[in-house]
């Protein structure tokens, strides 16, 4: 059997070959269709078992076989793969908008809405029918036929220059590399990265050390090397991938302009005025100008913040490290040195304590106390050595859920951290079926013969992935399309990823996962204050950077002229002359780096991270309030009412009434400032 066509469990990652996707894709593509036409039929009753379940059934097969693909043309990308992938995302893309554009069976669904029917069906099933009718009128099924037929070929290919986007970055990130040979040239690298280096380099056949523009390897040498110009060196490479300075094959600013005019198109077409505008149709944001007047709230009370942070900084720099002016490839170094001298621990100290089984067991124990389950690892097929699986079980020893954990930077992995889901949760005729994820980093791995360690910044990212994970696998609801994550506003989708990110700040937690790499000592209790005193250091700056990328991406989709004669740099560097404090290089090409809002999802959606953390630095306010009573923030009764509330419920109501139920109250900002120090 093709493994892509076997749904009886976990994918068979270790029978993937590229030539069973094309057969596979074809066959589920020819089922779909059938399914589809089966519900159109005359005599097929608008009911949701007589043609909503077909067509679910159908859809997931295609969806879990495809998604098996695009994970790992994104974590196994190979010159095979990459080539089958683009010649089948064109028929996926079709298909979806065909679906979109179903006239018959978008009247099938206000059919089922209208009836008194309707009435009888669960909450969660009624959601369903309501984001269909939303959905369809998005995917322009109210469109007339020659509409119809350019807006498809819009979404062919939009979806096309997004994949080309990614691959453009992977390959001029991988493209870069720099061989040393004189040790001193990388003096104030630390050991342990020294040593990945040198690893990859033996693995080119070179001595020496080799030096990439993958984060394990680039952020180390922006923090810690002494030498001006190589810093400088790296950082130039690293913000002008994919731009007119390296290969013209490569360029992404071409796309860039033409994603954004068929953006614009397709909102035209459904009568929008702006493509942030469809955006925000299925979000809990209402138009852009919210969402606008919310960033320059939070901007106004950051800025002030942000100013002093880089006072701080340039001081510092003149005064102590003799660079009269402080450029974009000092900043890191400078605050890592400035971190060092205030607060008197560096990265480097703290990541002794943070080897990868000692996190893991940590992170793993807060799961079980909050929420009373366990986890254990297992076994299955999976696409590379390094990857590990695991099982959540509850208190009876049921499995709730599986997850894959693949934590290592390769250069056949797009970078940043994701999740992703393998299988959702379904009520189907044997029972439940089980949901499954796949959690993605990139750290660097393990190296001369001790395990992996990990900076205090990769554990929060770590924990902020598995929020997203326990979204998916702790949903109760049994209803495809609004499980898991399915059907979640996009800007509420972070509560549950950014909520999990304020217990590596618990002493409570942390001191569970901490064992000196080489004595297996605990993290001090005293180091840990001063990482806790040093929590908001330049949390201004932070901030403000999050806003610059959100303003610009609103202001992208909403009210810039992609035929206008400018360019999305040059409203950057608008956005930057109102918002940032750190203005940088000329040079710095960042819309052609990123990914998040032109391949990744997050079109004129970038401000939800912003926005979903107030509502999760609320919800983790009152963990903080009952913690006085209970003895800490471990508190399992919160807990439970925290996966009750909100992870259990998915996409089956709106994200405000799930917060509401959970929090007894609309969000406010407060603890937000709080826990930034903004108050």
């Amino acid at each position: 059997m093709n493994p892509l066509l076997d749904f009886s469990g976990l994918p068979r990652f270790a029978d993937f070959k590229t030539a069973t996707v094309t057969p596979a894709i074809d066959q589920l593509l020819a089922e779909c269709r059938a399914a589809v036409k089966r519900a159109e039929a005359p005599d097929t009753p608008p009911e949701w078992d007589a043609f909503v379940t077909p067509m679910e059934d159908a859809n997931e097969r295609l969806g879990r076989a495809w998604g098996q693909v695009s994970h790992l043309h994104s974590v196994m990308d190979s010159p095979e793969l990459r080539e089958v992938y683009n010649a089948n995302l064109p028929k996926i893309t079709v298909y979806y908008a065909e679906l979109g554009q179903n006239e018959a069976l978008f009247a099938r669904y206000k059919a089922l809405a209208a009836s008194p029917a309707f009435a009888t069906l669960s909450p969660a099933r009624r959601k369903i029918i309501d984001n269909e009718l939303r959905d369809f009128r998005l995917g322009g099924a109210e469109l007339p036929a020659d509409k119809k037929a350019r807006f498809m070929q819009v979404q062919e290919a939009l979806a096309q220059l997004s994949a080309k986007f990614e691959e453009n970055l992977l390959d001029a990130t991988n493209d870069f590399a720099l061989f040393v040979d004189d040790a001193r040239e990388l003096a104030g690298v630390p050991a342990d990265v020294l040593d990945m280096m040198h690893a990859a380099a033996e693995a080119d056949g070179k001595s020496g050390w080799k030096l990439s523009l993958q984060m394990p390897s680039y952020l180390p040498v922006l923090q810690y090397a002494e030498q001006r110009d190589l810093r400088e060196t790296l950082y130039r490479a690293y913000v002008t991938r994919a731009s007119e300075f390296g290969k013209p094959e490569w360029d992404n600013t071409p796309l860039i302009a033409r994603i954004l005019e068929l953006r614009r198109e397709a909102a035209e077409l459904l009568g929008f005025g702006s493509y942030a505008q469809v955006s925000l149709e299925a979000k809990m944001a209402d138009t852009p100008a919210e969402v606008l007047k919310f960033l320059d709230e939070l901007a106004v009370r950051a800025r002030p913040s942000a100013e002093r942070d880089f006072a701080e900084m340039q001081a510092f720099a003149q005064s102590e490290l003799g660079l009269a002016t402080l450029e974009a490839w000092d900043n890191a170094y400078v605050s890592e040195k400035l971190r060092v001298a205030r607060y008197s621990f560096s990265d480097q100290e703290v990541k002794q304590y943070f080897p990868e089984p000692r996190v893991l067991a940590g992170l793993f124990k807060l799961v079980e106390t909050l929420y009373g389950l366990s986890i254990r690892e297992d076994r299955a097929p999976v696409w590379h050595p390094d990857v590990k699986f695991y099982t959540l079980y509850d208190r009876a020893g049921q499995r709730v859920g599986q997850f894959y954990l693949d934590l290592y930077a390769r250069a056949s992995k797009r970078g940043g951290a994701w999740m992703d889901d393998v299988i959702t949760r379904r009520r189907k005729e044997g029972g439940i079926q089980i949901p499954v994820a796949y959690l993605n980093c990139n750290f660097s791995g393990p190296v001369g013969g001790k395990p992996a360690l990990f900076t205090h910044d990769e554990v929060i990212t770590l924990f902020h992935e598995t929020g997203h994970g326990l979204h998916h696998l702790l949903t109760q609801v049994e209803e495809l399309g609004v499980s898991g994550i399915n059907g979640v506003e996009w800007d509420a989708v972070e509560l549950p990823s950014q909520f999990m990110e304020n217990f590596c700040w618990e002493w409570d937690v942390l001191k569970h996962m901490t064992a000196h790499v080489d004595t297996g000592a605990p993290l001090p209790r005293e180091l840990f204050d001063r990482m806790l005193a040093a929590k908001n250091f330049q949390a201004g700056l932070q901030m403000l950077r999050q806003i610059e990328f959100a303003s610009f991406d609103m202001h992208l989709h909403d009210d810039f002229d992609p035929k206008g004669g400018r360019s999305a740099q040059n409203l950057i560097e608008d956005i930057r002359k109102k918002t940032a404090v750190i203005i940088p290089p000329a040079y710095n090409r960042f819309p052609n780096n990123f990914s998040h809002i032109f391949a990744g999802g997050y079109a004129a959606g970038y401000y939800s991270y912003k926005w979903a953390e107030v509502l999760s630095a609320d919800a983790y306010a009152l963990f903080e309030d009952e913690a006085e009573g209970y003895g800490g923030v471990l508190n399992p009764e919160v807990g439970h009412r925290f996966w009750s509330e909100i992870l259990a419920q998915g996409g089956a109501r709106p994200a405000l009434e799930s917060f509401k139920a959970f929090r007894g109250r609309e969000p406010a900002i407060d603890a937000l400032l709080r826990h930034n120090g903004m108050v």
